[in-house]
């Protein structure tokens, strides 16, 4: 199906033809049909299949369409899980309705608290955000959400995966009744837990899936590697300079290990940076933007940016560390071989790693082949880093931390001198004659008591 078959606002087509697409992807071609028929829908599609621009088409037209009914209050509320996939939907919405009118207003974490506060009390058509500040902004009345004609829930199991259901419910509760709203609801998985927040939330949505059988994108050629963690490096410089990998992601589970591999791929001369969840918004972005524009070559990132991120011409992706959920390597290697585009996507799996491999292959429903690395590949000779320290360690080596820490930093001082112990005279020997007498008048003495006691028994027994 094309986008010129549907009876879409002009506005809203014009918009579709600056973004140069021309036919529906399968999700679009099953939910625009529906969704612009005011029916609520739930629909399930992996990463990378076009469902952003699905919710985003329905949800213009239905403002254009309704634009009588406009106020000062927000129109339309998006909700997504990550800041990533917020920073991306408003980028969507900019190109998708550049010929609307309305104003969109991005909310999110990390970045100037009062600029998007301000931006709110302004007036914003279109509200994008992660739930946290938006209930945060919520509670101090900056805005309202009793004119919500439109809501769309993106990436829902990874809400319940990432612990925002209850401010998810805390949102939905302040919403227009669901009869009086429109609701588009997407996620990778429709589990029992999406549907019932489906059921509860939503006007009989319509269940609409297109994953096909095979859960990983076509273009994507995937190999691994069984190494040990010693070799693990070693081998994926070798990888890096066998393939020349101009625009690469390396995928690793903890931020840690990303730090450590950071400073080993730029003490070897392979620029690169990494994001996770404790990088500076603003410094994330930026690094983002390098690896857009090709100026920085290879992303470190842990799975915060597995979901989310649409980047065009990343020609591999590299598992330093497989992961230990099954979804997010399907969502690890959809960063490569988007919009019709080839990749590669290269596993290794350690000691630890193959532990996880058998679930994969399970959840992807194929075996992934394996390759054996020629021992020419491993480049033993490399700069090597210390390993960045772990936080119990930064904490014992704080000054002041511990019962011990001060004391081990001091510069020792002069021996102390250990006070004699006290001399203790042995009891004196007396000759066998005085031991005998001696016993002899403590035999005397316990007699007389005795008898003393004796007496002053009767003595009380005659006064009663």
């Amino acid at each position: 199906m094309r986008f010129d078959e549907l009876d879409l606002p002009d506005q809203v087509q014009r918009g579709i033809a600056g973004a140069g697409f021309i036919n529906c992807t399968p999700i679009q071609e099953q939910t625009l049909p529906i969704s612009m028929t005011g029916r609520d829908v739930a629909g399930q599609a992996q990463t990378g299949t076009g469902k952003t621009a699905a919710f985003l088409v329905t949800l213009f037209s239905r403002l254009l369409a309704n634009s009588g009914q406009a106020g000062g209050h927000p129109r339309a509320l998006i909700l997504a899980p990550t800041r990533e996939l917020v920073v991306q939907i408003e980028q969507d919405a900019q190109l998708l309705g550049i010929h609307c009118g309305f104003t969109i207003q991005a909310i999110y974490g990390g970045v100037d608290y009062m600029k998007q506060r301000d931006a709110l009390r302004v007036g914003a058509n279109v509200i994008i955000g992660t739930p946290g500040r938006l209930i945060d902004y919520l509670k101090q009345k900056v805005y309202s959400l009793k004119e919500i004609e439109m809501l769309v829930i993106d990436e829902a199991d990874r809400m319940f995966d990432m612990g925002f259901i209850a401010d998810l419910r805390f949102i939905l509760r302040r919403l227009p009744s669901f009869d009086k709203r429109q609701n588009l609801m997407f996620s990778a998985t429709l589990n029992q837990r999406v549907m019932e927040l489906a059921y509860e939330f939503m006007n009989s949505p319509v269940k609409l899936s297109v994953t096909p059988e095979k859960m990983t994108a076509e273009n994507v050629k995937q190999v691994i590697y069984h190494v040990s963690r010693k070799e693990k490096f070693p081998l994926l410089l070798g990888l890096l300079r066998r393939d020349g990998m101009e625009r690469t992601m390396i995928f690793i589970n903890t931020k840690r290990e990303g730090e450590h591999l950071h400073n080993l791929l730029n003490a070897n001369e392979f620029p690169c940076r990494v994001i996770s969840g404790d990088v500076e918004q603003r410094k994330r972005m930026k690094i983002l933007d390098d690896f857009k524009d090709g100026s920085l070559p290879i992303l470190i990132a842990t799975d915060v940016a597995s979901r989310g991120l649409h980047i065009d011409g990343v020609s591999h992706v590299i598992n330093y560390d497989l992961p230990q959920d099954c979804e997010d390597y399907v969502h690890r290697i959809g960063r490569t071989a988007r919009a019709g585009a080839e990749g590669k996507a290269i596993s290794l799996a350690d000691e630890d790693g193959a532990l996880y491999l058998e679930a994969i292959e399970e959840f992807i429903k194929n075996k992934i082949p394996t390759e054996w690395a020629d021992d020419e590949l491993y480049l033993l000779d490399y700069v090597r880093t210390a390993r960045p320290k772990r936080v119990q360690d930064l904490k014992r080596d704080k000054p002041g931390a511990g019962r011990g820490s001060d004391k081990s930093r001091r510069p020792p001082g002069p021996p102390r001198k250990s006070a004699a112990p006290p001399t203790v005279k042995p009891p004196p020997v007396l000759p066998a004659s005085e031991v005998n007498d001696e016993k002899k008048k403590r035999r005397r003495s316990r007699k007389k008591r005795s008898a003393d006691e004796r007496q002053a028994v009767l003595q009380t027994g005659k006064e009663q």
